[in-house]
C-alpha cells in the first residue's frame, strides 16, 4: 500500500509552486471579458493550466495507475477499467487519485487552476472529487449527456465547478467536450446514464430544450488547456475513432460553506459528514481561501 496522500493538505512535490506576491497571482487571473462569457453561458475554455513538463509527468502517473494491479488501487474511490456500455468501446473512468501519486495531488493546488476557480465560484475553493476520463486510440467510448450536478445533489446548495484538462489535444475526431450553451440556466434533469446511450436525456429534455442539444458547441483544445463549466451545464463527448488517445484529468471544486445532505460517507472509503454540515476535514481540503 502506498501513503495516502488525502492526508497531506499541501504540495508534496516540486511540479507546482504557489504564488508568493499579488503580482505572481495576477499572471493566472480571468479576466472579467472570460467570466462574464462563463455566466453567460455556462462555459469557458482554453485556459491554460499546465506546460509540457507537468502534462508529461501527469501522463507518466496516468500510466501507472490505469494497471489495476498498481499498489495504490485501494485508495481510488471508484476504479472503472472499462465504464463504456458498449463492449466495443473503451471508457476507463476513475475517481480518487489525488490520493495516490504527486502529480495529480498537487494538480489541486495549481495556482492556474484555484485562481480561475475562486473567480468563477466567487469566493473560497473547497476540493469536491477528481476524475479521470481516458478513451484509448480507435475505440474510445462516449460520455453520454449530463449535468454533473445532478450526481452530486447530496451536496447542497449547487455552488459546484468543474475544470476538465486535457493531457491530449482533444478535438472533435478523438472525442472532445461539448457543451450546450446557457443549459446552466435549465433545472436540475434526472440521470440518464453516463457512458451509454448519447441519446438518453432526449427523453427528459423540452421541445425548446431538445433544439438547443442539437447544436452543441465542440471545444476543441490543446494540450494542457481546460475548460471550466457550471454545475447544470449539459456536456458531453463522443468517441474516439481517431489513431490518439484523448486522456483527460478533472478537477471538481464547490464554494467553501457547501453542506452535507446525506449522513452516509459522500465518496467510498470517506468520513461521513452529518446532514447539515460544512463540507471539509481530510478528503475536502481547502484550495484557495482568499484572493491572494
Amino acid at each position: 500500500m502506498v501513503e495516502d496522500l488525502a492526508k497531506r493538505h499541501e504540495l508534496v512535490g516540486d511540479l507546482f509552486e504557489i504564488p508568493k506576491t499579488k503580482e505572481e497571482w495576477d499572471e493566472y487571473r480571468l479576466s472579467q471579458e472570460q467570466i462574464e462569457f462563463y455566466r453567460e453561458n455556462g462555459y469557458l475554455a482554453g485556459i491554460r493550466i499546465l506546460d509540457d513538463t507537468q502534462i508529461e509527468a501527469l501522463r507518466h502517473e496516468l500510466s501507472q495507475l490505469v494497471d489495476p494491479e498498481h499498489p495504490g488501487n485501494g485508495l481510488f474511490y471508484e476504479y472503472n477499467s472499462n465504464e463504456s456500455t458498449d463492449p466495443s468501446r473503451i471508457l476507463f473512468h476513475a475517481l480518487g487519485h489525488w490520493r495516490i501519486t504527486p502529480g495529480f495531488h498537487d494538480l489541486l493546488w495549481n495556482p492556474a487552476f484555484t485562481m480561475a476557480a475562486y473567480q468563477l465560484l466567487g469566493g473560497p475553493v473547497r476540493f469536491w472529487h477528481d476524475q479521470i476520463f481516458y478513451k484509448p486510440a480507435n475505440d474510445g467510448g462516449v460520455v453520454a449527456w449530463h449535468q454533473d450536478y445532478s450526481y452530486w445533489t447530496r451536496t447542497v446548495p449547487l455552488n459546484h465547478l468543474t475544470c476538465w484538462i486535457g493531457l491530449d489535444d482533444s478535438t472533435k475526431e478523438n472525442g472532445c467536450v461539448h457543451y450546450v450553451p446557457g443549459s446552466h440556466k435549465w433545472d436540475l434533469l434526472p440521470i440518464t446514464g453516463l457512458a451509454g446511450d448519447m441519446d438518453a436525456i432526449k427523453e427528459v429534455l423540452t421541445e425548446d430544450q431538445f433544439e438547443k442539444l442539437l447544436n452543441p458547441v465542440p471545444v476543441e483544445l490543446e494540450k494542457g488547456c481546460a475548460s471550466f463549466h457550471h454545475g447544470l451545464t449539459i456536456h458531453g463527448s463522443f468517441e474516439n475513432n481517431s489513431p490518439r488517445p484523448r486522456r483527460a484529468a478533472v478537477v471538481n471544486a464547490f464554494l467553501d460553506g457547501t453542506k452535507s445532505d446525506q449522513d452516509e460517507p459522500m465518496l467510498a472509503g470517506t468520513e461521513p459528514i452529518p446532514v447539515g454540515s460544512p463540507m471539509g476535514g481530510t478528503f475536502y481540503p481547502m484550495l484557495k481561501e482568499t484572493a491572494y
